[in-house]
């Protein structure tokens, strides 16, 4: 007997026909003779709702009250759906993170795993029940309090629990087919991907596909869990994410990925000495702030500038932090900007093969696009561009690596 993990979000779990659905497909995969773990996400834009509803109460709300009520989300789709499956005459029970024996640290808002106790759940399945999680949350190691995993945690929650219980499969059930060259929102010749490695999906949902979470992608390449990423609305095909040899040609790029999530800061004119950077970083990193691009430009009379971007939603906060560092250091002045994008190109072809870079450049200059920042991996090349230039971008690079072609 076989045991699978799925995970549904909150798309596929919208409403109660949506619900109901997922309670199908939950028991077809259970006759064909296999244990089933189903995670869940909450409902819709549900966590959106809260969020929303907590800052029309307080600008800041405490990280623990919010991991409570953020929480509550994914236990309302995990009862609604084990209701659904035991009227359909599926036994089924409903465990929350803690319950599924998910532990975490104490970061609040953005807790990361530390391992998973898979007792409760494997008794459950020894007992002939399909087991559903509420995604995106866990607790402290001593119970005391209630933990969320971030924006995508779901997703990490369900490749966890696939890594600790050493599942057959774990299917990532979302409204897309699969891993797409673009989005197919963006780009209409976006070409769907049979397979892709781990390391350019990392790449790819690290840097703006939003088909998986990047976490989630991390935590299946360290464990060796393949991925299925399908659609929940019907059976077509989707991207099995893997370590083995991809299908698609070497030497060329494998997708275009953009995020419209960026913010940048620059601190002007601040002394050119050791120490420094330090001291701009340390504070946003005590605050849990992801620093992505960092660029400091040449020193000219001691002193430098120094740019670096974060995500809009964190801008606020990384102003508020790194304004007063700033002053302290005697840097001139700090500014931000709110409507920058990335863009990249990726593909491990792009190892050892030259040309990716310029064919790049040239692309987005042909298109009046200007470039603010650059910054590279091995398989990677990532623009900052303004954001009302996204849509031309993605289409321009997809046109240009022919990545409507499928396999060269």
């Amino acid at each position: 007997m076989k045991l699978i993990v799925q995970k549904y979000g909150g798309s596929s779990v919208a409403d109660a026909e949506k619900i109901i659905n997922v309670a199908r497909r939950a028991i077809k995969a259970k006759d064909k003779d296999n244990k089933v773990v189903v995670v869940v996400s909450a409902m819709g834009k549900t966590t959106d709702r809260l969020i929303e509803l907590a800052h029309r109460i307080t600008d800041k709300p405490v990280p623990r009250e919010m991991d409570i009520l953020l929480s509550t989300g994914e236990l309302v789709s995990s009862t609604l759906l084990t209701m659904a499956l035991e009227s359909m005459g599926a036994p089924a029970v409903s465990l929350s993170g803690a319950q599924a024996g998910i532990v975490t640290d104490t970061k609040h808002r953005r807790a990361s795993i530390l391992r998973v106790d898979t007792k409760r759940v494997q008794h459950e399945l020894d007992n002939g029940r399909i087991v559903i999680v509420a995604g995106f949350q866990g607790a402290t190691g001593d119970g005391s309090d209630i933990t969320t995993l971030g924006r995508g945690g779901s997703d990490t929650t369900a490749v966890a629990l696939a890594a600790a219980l050493n599942a057959d499969s774990c299917e990532i059930y979302t409204d897309v087919e699969g891993v797409y060259t673009a989005d197919p929102r963006v780009v209409s010749k976006a070409r769907k991907l049979p397979e892709i490695g781990y390391e350019e999906m990392l790449e790819m949902a690290y840097y703006g596909s939003k088909v998986m979470h990047s976490r989630a992608v991390e935590v299946g390449w360290i464990h060796k869990v393949p991925i299925l990423v399908a659609c929940s609305f019907n059976d077509a095909p989707g991207t099995l994410i893997h370590g083995g040899a991809s299908m698609e040609a070497k030497n060329k790029v494998t997708g275009i990925a953009h995020d419209t999530n960026v913010a940048k800061v620059t601190v002007v004119g601040i002394p050119d000495r050791p120490g420094i950077a330090a001291a701009i970083f340390e504070p946003l990193t005590d605050a849990g702030i992801s620093v992505d691009t960092i660029v400091q430009n040449s020193s000219s009379q001691n002193l430098a500038d120094m740019t670096f971007t974060v995500a809009r939603s964190d801008l606020s906060e990384a102003m508020r932090l790194v304004s007063p560092v700033a002053s302290k250091l005697g840097a001139r002045h700090i500014v931000n900007d709110a409507t920058l994008a990335k863009v990249s190109i990726v593909g491990t072809g792009m190892v050892n093969n030259p040309g990716y870079a310029s064919r790049m450049f040239r692309t987005l200059a042909d298109k009046g696009v200007n470039i603010l920042l650059i910054t590279t991996s091995e398989i990677r090349i990532t623009c900052i561009i303004s954001e009302k230039n996204v849509k031309d971008a993605v289409n321009a690079l997809h046109q240009v690596f022919e990545l409507e072609k499928g396999e060269l």
